[in-house]
């Protein structure tokens, strides 16, 4: 199993001694849930308990203006969702046993728009986006429900977006984890284009994979299409989390190399 040094001093008879805390090393990563528009935690509870067998801490949570806030739905905005995604975000990280550089953000629709925007303001390793929706960067602050008719979103999505048009792309094109794209072959609210507007910004992350879910709609209504999602979710993690584990492992084994002259009584 991997270990970690950690340098500290030992206060003895008014002195300081040199000594080091070696404590076990082995990843356990953080994985933050972010549902889409409409949702809630609740339907993500049952893929997190899969993804925390691999060996992970997951948090799921809802965005204010749904479940119990389900009364501010006509008048929350995107900035007070991100501001939510970064509380919970950093809720996570500040749990017990999480490592912190090991981080997943799994989001689906608007969920993997915040989650996308999440990348430009914490450190996520892992980047996992289901169907991501994409938005204008104007009427930030209005109430997001207004946005589809306001943006006209139905023709703006059938549009190329290079990635210094949208502050959500600027953060893909930045990104240098690892990432997950998903798409439903028959999403009527994301379509396609915007599919590829996410991939073609992602171009400079460390592995990038992309998958469709034939037949699927959005919200992915058949059971089957829940399962094929949370399928290659799961094998993807597990790949990523099993490459990490093995990377420190092999770190590890070169830091067991004898350094400096041997002992003697």
């Amino acid at each position: 199993m991997p270990t970690r040094d950690e340098l500290l001093e030992i206060a003895v008879d008014g002195e300081d001694i040199a000594g080091t805390l070696v404590t076990p090393g082995t990843l356990i990563p953080g994985v933050l849930f972010v549902h889409g528009w409409g949702g809630s935690q609740q339907q993500y509870l049952a893929r997190a308990r899969e993804v925390a067998a691999l060996g992970c801490i997951c948090l799921t949570f809802d965005l204010r203006g749904h479940a119990r806030t389900q009364s501010r739905y006509e008048t929350v905005s995107r900035e007070d969702n991100l501001r939510d995604v970064l509380a919970a975000h950093d809720s996570l990280v500040d749990q017990r046993g999480v490592d912190a550089s090991a981080i997943a953000v799994v989001g689906s629709s608007y969920g993997g728009y915040l989650a996308a925007l999440l990348t430009a303001l914490r450190p996520v390793k892992w980047l996992a986006l289901r169907a991501p929706a994409l938005y204008k960067d104007s009427d930030w602050t209005l109430p997001k429900g207004r946005l589809r008719t306001l943006q006209e979103l139905d023709i703006y999505r059938r549009q190329p977006v290079r990635s210094e048009e949208s502050r959500a792309l600027v953060a893909c094109a930045s990104y240098r984890g690892h990432a997950l794209v998903v798409e439903s072959e028959r999403d009527a609210f994301v379509p396609g284009q915007v599919i590829a507007n996410y991939r073609e910004a992602l171009v400079g992350a460390a592995s990038l994979t992309y998958r469709m879910l034939e037949g699927a709609d959005h919200g992915l209504s058949e059971t089957s299409a829940q399962q094929a999602y949370t399928g290659i979710l799961v094998n993807w993690l597990r790949e990523m989390i099993q490459g990490a584990r093995a990377d420190a492992a092999a770190v590890e084994a070169d830091a067991q190399e004898p350094h400096g002259p041997a002992e003697t009584a």
